[in-house]
């Protein structure tokens, strides 16, 4: 059902009649629209700090093209868009119905047969999806729509295109619903791409909540719901016998673990009721404290991670000016974000007893300090608050030690020389001429002060695994021998030349100093 326009909003965009709204997001507004044929349409206006962006504007493009290409069974269909019209819009199939989250709230959990058509039908979509080569990314009860002939699926295919761009005006908008949000969209760790296991996640987040009227990992708040997702089982008490054996698959903490949609699909056809039958999950010894010892699931995901991540895209969000931390064996609390806030946890961490893949992984968390080691040319990077670009340095002194911050699935890179510095971060800087460098930052985050880490399978000569360093929207981090200087640049068709180890120096007085 739409609402009437308000005063400000426009009449037209493009071709396109606006006689209503739909909706309004973190990504603009969804009016109620008409054709020159006469036809009904959904179009999204693109909030305005994304329209002013060049580089938004063509991932926009590039998604939307990837989107037309899904066949519309079980989805809105992608109509048209106009990535350079100001503001840029897309339009789709406008479907008259209303969404499973209004469903839910107004008549209550779905009955079996109904709960059962759209487990098929949210499946089906993914199929359709995913076999366009497009990840949904915000896959929820809101975006599930009833329509006349069946489920429809909207709102797929084009929140790539925002959730490169957006972090850099506010931490709060990953794209995403916590609640409906798998365990790796919180790891900085490894840099590992959101991938379609993520949207089989949100599937068994959503016909859960279907079945129930509750979400399976439900908190007393968005922190408390992300920390149950990445270290507690699902609650599926209320979903039928049927789905259940299906929900728990498909609600697995690693993505590998997850059935495809088409495994989901035709499990749903053939009225399985459990996940075929697989190994026992290996499990490793992670020496915590050299008295207890303790025996955990083998876990791809850092815990600190995930709180970090939440703490970023949540509770800065809420105005609040604390950050969650997690001690040893579980113990959570809260802690001051400043670089002097938080004092050591009851039982601490000892170096000694970790590997090498758990000390990389406790900076890549932004617990420890460290050297960035440059394999091939065995130096370290350095800077000095008196240079403005980044340096090839011995890995003597405060110049050479950094500090991870993680941010969602990226991080940024703070450097320790000089801690009172307005501009205590690394980030991009674009010439005119085509090169980009790597210079002095302020800490926040945006499209040139975000990175990721990528493992290369390799090794340093100390035996530290070793990453390339990249940034979504520059490219990869490289060394010129030619020039003596890092650079920045887009690698499409060879292998980047440069690879990175992450040398501990020590515990951070605080997980991320100055985030």
């Amino acid at each position: 059902m739409s609402m009437p326009l308000r005063a400000g909003d426009p009449t037209e965009l493009g071709r396109y009649e606006l006689v209503g709204r739909l909706g309004e997001g973190g990504m603009g507004t969804v009016y109620l629209g008409r054709g020159p044929d006469g036809r009904l349409v959904a179009i999204k206006m693109v909030r305005s700090e994304f329209a002013h962006e060049t580089e938004f504007r063509g991932r926009f493009r590039s998604e939307v093209n990837r989107a037309k290409q899904v066949p519309p069974f079980s989805t809105a269909e992608v109509l048209d868009a106009d990535p350079d019209h100001e503001p840029p819009y897309l339009v789709v199939e406008y479907v008259d119905g209303p969404s499973l989250a209004a469903e839910v709230k107004e008549k209550g959990p779905l009955p079996g047969a109904a709960l059962h058509g759209v487990a098929v039908g949210i499946a089906t979509a993914l199929t359709a999806i995913h076999g366009a080569g497009v990840i949904h990314r915000d896959l929820k009860p809101g975006n599930v729509l009833f329509a006349r002939g069946g489920i429809k699926v909207i709102d797929f295919g084009i929140a790539r295109a925002f959730e490169a761009t957006s972090q850099h005006t506010r931490t709060d908008q990953m794209v995403g619903t916590v609640a409906y949000m798998a365990p790796e969209r919180y790891d900085p760790v490894g840099g590992r791409p959101v991938t379609a296991a993520a949207d089989i996640f949100a599937w068994g987040a959503v016909v859960a909540f279907a079945a129930t009227g509750r979400t399976p990992f439900a908190g007393e708040s968005a922190a408390a719901t992300a920390m149950r997702i990445l270290t507690q089982e699902p609650d599926l008490a209320g979903v039928p016998e049927s789905l259940a054996g299906v929900v728990a698959w498909a609600l697995a903490k690693e993505p590998d673990d997850r059935p495809t949609a088409r495994e989901l699909l035709d499990l749903l056809l053939a009225g399985a009721t459990q996940r075929p039958a697989v190994a026992a999950a290996p499990v490793e010894r992670v020496v915590i404290d050299p008295v207890e010892p303790v025996v955990a699931a083998k876990p791809r995901f850092g815990r600190t991670a995930v709180l970090l991540a939440t703490m970023v895209a949540v509770v800065a969000a809420a105005g609040a000016g604390t950050a969650i931390r997690l001690l040893p064996h579980g113990a959570e609390q809260a802690a001051g974000t400043g670089p002097s806030a938080g004092a050591s946890p009851a039982i601490p961490v000892v170096t000694q007893s970790l590997t090498v893949e758990q000390k990389t992984q406790a900076i890549l968390r932004g617990r420890h300090k460290t050297l960035i080691h440059v394999a091939e040319i065995d130096r370290d990077l350095a800077m000095e608050s008196h240079y403005t670009e980044l340096l090839a340095g011995d890995g003597t002194g405060p110049k050479s030690e950094f500090a991870v911050i993680p941010v969602g699935v990226e991080f940024m890179i703070r450097y320790l020389s000089d801690p009172d510095t307005t501009e205590p971060c690394l980030g991009i800087r674009f010439n005119p001429a085509g090169s980009a460098t790597v210079v002095t930052a302020e800490c926040s985050p945006t499209d040139a002060t975000l990175f990721r880490a990528s493992s290369t399978g390799q090794h340093d000569d100390q035996g530290r695994p070793t990453y390339t360093i990249s940034n979504e929207s520059f490219g990869v981090l490289q060394w010129s021998e030619d020039t003596r200087t890092f650079f920045v640049e887009v690698t499409p068709d060879a292998p980047p030349l440069t690879s990175f180890s992450f040398v501990d120096r020590g515990p951070l007085p605080s997980p991320s100093p100055g985030g």
